[in-house]
C-alpha cells in the first residue's frame, strides 16, 4: 500500500512538472489583448495591442484584462484536468474492467 502511495505522489509531481511545460492562452477582441500561462495557472506573458491601448480607456482595459485573463485560467484548468484524468486511468492500469465499466 506504501509503495502504491509514494509511485502516486511520484506521478503527480511528474504531472505538476509536465503542467509547467504546457501553455494555454486567452484572448479577447479579436487578439487586442492576449494572456498566456502554464497549464499550473502562472502567468507568463501579457500582450496589449499598442493601437487598442491607445484608443482604450481605463475602464474598458481592465475590463478586457479581466475578461482574458479568466479565459486563460480556465483553459488552464481544463488542461490540468486532462492530464490528472489520463494519470488517474495510467494508474488504475485497466482495473476499470473489473467493476463493469
Amino acid at each position: 500500500m506504501f509503495e502504491k502511495l509514494m509511485a502516486a505522489q511520484q506521478k503527480a509531481e511528474e504531472i505538476k512538472k509536465k503542467l509547467d511545460t504546457i501553455y494555454v492562452d486567452g484572448e479577447v477582441e479579436g487578439g487586442a489583448i492576449k494572456i498566456t500561462a502554464t497549464a499550473n495557472k502562472t502567468i507568463t506573458a501579457v500582450e496589449i495591442d499598442e493601437e487598442f491601448y491607445k484608443q482604450a480607456d481605463k475602464e474598458e482595459l481592465e475590463e478586457l484584462l479581466q475578461a482574458a485573463i479568466n479565459k486563460t485560467l480556465t483553459r488552464a484548468d481544463e488542461v490540468s484536468a486532462s492530464e490528472m484524468e489520463a494519470m488517474t486511468k495510467d494508474m488504475m492500469g485497466g482495473l476499470g474492467g473489473m467493476f463493469g465499466a
